[in-house]
């Protein structure tokens, strides 16, 4: 929800939005597989999720205002997500 709502309406490219939203299509792959506990979604999402980290770091640090925050709420989810994943895994080994 906070990539789609940051792209939608807080975009700095654009006063009308972006279609860079379309990357939110991404996060919805393994949500079938994450909600059923696969563990091999687990493993290979925690992989994906780290291109939002990096992408949240890139635009922390290059934006300003609204979407400086936002960036840093991405770090911030990207980072449960990943460690959440990486213990879960761990955990039902």
């Amino acid at each position: 929800m906070l990539n789609l709502v940051w792209e939608i309406f807080f975009n700095p490219w654009s006063p009308t939005g972006s279609w860079m939203v379309i990357k939110s299509i991404i996060l919805l792959i393994p949500l079938v597989g994450i909600l059923k506990k696969n563990r091999r979604t687990f493993q290979w999402s925690s992989m994906i999720i780290l291109l939002f980290f990096v992408e949240g770091v890139v635009r922390f640090y290059t934006e300003s205002g609204y979407s400086e925050q936002f960036a840093f709420g991405q770090i911030l989810l990207s980072l449960t997500f990943f460690l959440s994943s990486i213990y879960y895994c761990k955990y039902t080994r």
